[in-house]
């Protein structure tokens, strides 16, 4: 494949991702609309299948959606390094892109929203308990668990055209979804499961630089690395197991 047509697939696929997992979050959170108050199930369902979504948009590439995803795969020798910089491109122009998608939608909700300062939640993660530390653990495991499955379901080990197949053979990307959704469901109280810097990034870009909402909050710039240094060290690891295992 052209190496631009990975930016465009995955500039897609990740548009999409955000647009839907951070959609059901403002559909949650905004006053006046259907969703508000749908809850942490409502959330983590909507996140778990905005994955399914944009995975299933992006096939052409291999649909990694996440720069975790691409290390991981990168350090396990099932992509090439260096391919690695167009699918970056590709993710995090789509999360941003993604982002300002959502805010279009609710454009009005955020114009009555009675808590203005308060809406970075619906775009990136903030912890519930701030501890630098214990909060990049956490990103840590989750992301471990996402690229470890990856790495090891059923059909990772099939290729083609040097790309790797995700999900369990019988499922396919809906396979990784049930991941994300157990991931959010399970580990996602404490930080909210960025699980993947460009879906964290992205959209605190956005929010800080682009999206007019009157009266918005801080981006919290000085928590921002965490969601993104913990999904890649966590899917480091899991490749480096993945290699220490001879899979």
């Amino acid at each position: 494949m052209n190496p631009w047509m990975i930016v465009v697939w995955e500039l897609l696929g990740t548009a999409v991702l955000i647009l839907l997992g951070a959609g059901v979050v403002a559909n949650n959170v905004l006053r006046k609309t259907y969703g508000n108050n749908g809850g942490i199930l409502f959330i983590t369902f909507g996140w778990a299948f905005a994955v399914f979504a944009g995975a299933s948009i992006a096939d052409k590439t291999g649909a990694n959606l996440n720069p975790a995803v691409t290390f991981g795969l990168a350090i396990a020798k099932k992509l090439a390094w260096s391919k690695v910089p167009y699918y970056l491109l590709g993710e995090m122009a789509g999360a941003i892109i993604g982002a300002i998608l959502c805010w279009a939608v609710y454009k009005l909700q955020f114009d009555e929203h009675d808590e203005p300062e308060n809406t970075l939640g619906i775009f990136s993660t903030i912890p519930n308990i701030p501890n630098k530390f214990w909060n990049l653990v956490t990103e840590i495991i989750g992301t471990f668990v996402l690229v470890f499955w990856i790495l090891e379901s059923p059909s990772a080990k099939a290729v083609t055209h040097g790309v790797p197949t995700f999900g369990n053979s019988a499922l396919g990307y809906a396979g990784v979804a049930f991941v994300v959704l157990v991931i959010g469901i399970s580990l996602g109280g404490p930080t909210g499961y960025a699980i993947n810097p460009a879906r964290d990034l992205g959209p605190r870009i956005a929010y800080a630089f682009i999206l007019p909402i009157k009266g918005k909050g801080s981006a919290q710039w000085g928590y921002a690395w965490v969601p993104v240094v913990g999904p890649l060290v966590g899917a480091g690891l899991a490749a480096l197991l993945t290699l220490a295992l001879g899979s």
